[in-house]
C-alpha cells in the first residue's frame, strides 16, 4: 500500500508542477488498511490561517476513525505559507505515515527542471527525484503537520447520525478538495 501511495503523490507532484502549480498539502486517511480517500487543504492565506488549513486536515481522519494517516507535503511551500523556517531538504516531497503509536518521515528531494515559462514569468518544471535519505522513525515534523498527525487519532464527538458524512460536507463547503473511495464514498 505504501508504495502506491507514494507513487501517487509523486505523480500528483509531478503533474502538477508541469503546470506550474506546487500541490498544496494532502492527507490520505486509512481504516483497517483501505484508503479512505485523498483530501487537499483548502486555498490559504499566509500566517496563522495555512496553520489552521493544514491541520484540519484532521478531520475526515478522526471522523473516519482512521488507524493511520499519509500526509504529503513540499517543504518550502508549507515553510512559506506558514511563515516558518525551512527545515530539512528543499525543495522536497514529503510523506509521514502516522499512527497513534509514532509515525515515520520519509522525504523525497528533487531538483526542479524548467520546462517552459509563461508570458507572465511562472515556470512550468519537472521534478528530478534525487536519491531519498532513509526513513526517519520520528522525525521531525513542522507545527501544523504534527497538529494534523496528532488530531487525526482524536475522535470527533458530532451529535449527528453520521459524523463522518457531515464532517466531509462541512469540509468540502471550507474549500478542502476530497476525492473519497468508493467503500467511503456517499
Amino acid at each position: 500500500m505504501w508504495d502506491g501511495l507514494v507513487s501517487v503523490a509523486k505523480e500528483t507532484y509531478t503533474a502538477s508542477l508541469g503546470e506550474g502549480v506546487v500541490p498544496r498539502p494532502l492527507m490520505m486517511p486509512l481504516v483497517r488498511g483501505e484508503l479512505v480517500g485523498l483530501i487537499w487543504v483548502r486555498p490559504l492565506k499566509v500566517g496563522q490561517d495555512a496553520l489552521a488549513g493544514i491541520a484540519e486536515l484532521a478531520n475526515i481522519a478522526a471522523a473516519a476513525r482512521a488507524d493511520e494517516v499519509v500526509l504529503a507535503w513540499e517543504t518550502h511551500d508549507v515553510a512559506t505559507a506558514c511563515e516558518l523556517p525551512i527545515v530539512g531538504p528543499a525543495p522536497c516531497l514529503n510523506m509521514v505515515l502516522a499512527a497513534r503509536d509514532g509515525h515515520v518521515l520519509h522525504q523525497f528531494p528533487y531538483s526542479e527542471q524548467l520546462l517552459s515559462r509563461s508570458p507572465e514569468g511562472w515556470g512550468s518544471v519537472a521534478p528530478d527525484w534525487r536519491p531519498a535519505p532513509a526513513p526517519q522513525p520520528g522525525g521531525e515534523l513542522v507545527p501544523p503537520i504534527q497538529a494534523a498527525v496528532n488530531f487525526s487519532f482524536t475522535p470527533i464527538e458530532l451529535d449527528h447520525p453520521d459524523p463522518f458524512g457531515v464532517t466531509v460536507v462541512l469540509m468540502e463547503e471550507d474549500g478542502y478538495r476530497i476525492s473519497l473511495t468508493e467503500a467511503f464514498a456517499r
